[in-house]
């Protein structure tokens, strides 16, 4: 079960960073979806490694093949299979971690909850195996697509640099620059500081904001399976993250009831609200208003430098950092933090037509 995510539109992701490659089923997506081959690998390309200055240099073309579950360029309703295979894996760069734990990592966890682990990369634990949530999330994005729901995500802040609020964006300029920040001065600024600690040797956290467009009314859950609290589930099982909020988040705190309520009004037949402190969702179902959200990630775990630890036998140990590894995980973060909302919207989709004649 840890290795499956959603009910109805369910995936199952399989593989390590460093054995034969990764890959995902999924299984429930209804027959007759278009499964476009090219808009998947540009999904894939958007989070690959390798794609700028201010990501991790390992080069994977991260090139995918279906291997059953679609016919003519159509889902049939069967499982579909994806297959990512690795190609620059790089083992030798892990080999002086073999009995050692890394700060921060799953390395002890791991070893604490199976009694081995795959040191190469991180194994299983790695963020490789996110490349199959992006590809099944492109399937996802196709069929809420057709219903007229848009996803995005992009960096809102880097360390304490922060971007405007999402609706003083254009958000079609996301993919305008390197961080995919769709603000270009704050773009800029957040180059400058990655470049800065990159060079330092260190690395530096940020948040990623997701927004959802034209959810209509009526998704979600009311109790055990609320909207909300399935987007928190999906943003939180991303690696690294360490923070989920949405719609007005911690700081509707402090605020009164009589400035945080969304008051209705009538938009022709339509039911709308003044304001949008609720995020889209209220009671746990969507409202039909934008779906806003914020993801928190913190400093990549792996530094360039030396730091004391201990070993599997429990003796002190220092770890020298080495391979390749991101300075920042915001910018490759943005395909997959949108991959994991299209998959919550496409099973809540499928929930919800079950759910009434």
């Amino acid at each position: 079960m840890s290795n499956s995510f959603g009910q109805l539109f369910r995936i199952s992701t399989f593989g390590e960073s460093h054995g034969r490659g990764i890959g995902v089923v999924i299984d429930g997506c209804p027959a007759g979806v278009t499964i476009d081959e090219n808009f998947i690998q540009k999904e894939l390309t958007r989070r690959k490694p390798g794609q700028s200055k201010i990501t991790t240099q390992r080069r994977e073309d991260d090139e995918f093949e279906i291997l059953s579950g679609t016919f003519e360029g159509k889902s049939t309703g069967t499982p579909i299979a994806l297959f990512i295979p690795n190609t620059n894996a790089r083992s030798k760069d892990y080999s002086h971690i073999a009995d050692k734990y890394r700060p921060s990592h799953a390395d002890f966890t791991y070893d604490a909850k199976y009694g081995i682990r795959d040191y190469r990369g991180g194994g299983r634990s790695s963020a490789r195996e996110t490349a199959a949530r992006v590809a099944a999330g492109a399937i996802a994005k196709t069929m809420l697509s057709t219903l007229g729901v848009e996803i995005y995500a992009y960096v809102s802040s880097v360390g304490d640099i922060h971007a405007p609020a999402y609706t003083e964006l254009d958000l079609s300029r996301i993919e305008e620059n390197i961080i995919r920040c769709p603000h270009p001065d704050t773009a800029e600024r957040m180059i400058e500081r990655i470049e800065e600690v990159r060079k330092s040797r260190d690395t530096i956290g940020g948040v990623v904001t997701g927004v959802i467009k034209n959810c209509p009314p009526g998704w979600g859950e009311p109790v055990f399976n609320k909207l909300h609290a399935a987007l928190g589930h999906a943003m939180l099982g991303i690696n690294a993250v360490k923070g989920f909020e949405y719609g007005s988040g911690f700081a509707g705190t402090e605020m009164r009831g009589s400035e945080h309520n969304d008051s209705f009004h009538m938009d022709g037949d339509r039911v709308r609200t003044d304001t949008n402190y609720s995020g889209g969702v209220q009671g746990g179902i969507s409202n039909g208003e934008d779906i806003y959200f914020r993801v928190a990630f913190k400093p990549v775990a792996t530094i360039m430098k030396d730091q004391e630890s201990v070993n599997s036998s429990g003796e002190a140990a220092t770890i020298s950092g080495k391979g390749r590894h991101d300075p920042c995980v915001v910018p490759r973060a943005v395909p997959i933090v949108e991959a994991m909302a299209a998959l919550v919207l496409a099973d809540h989709y499928l929930l919800n037509k079950s759910s009434k004649l």
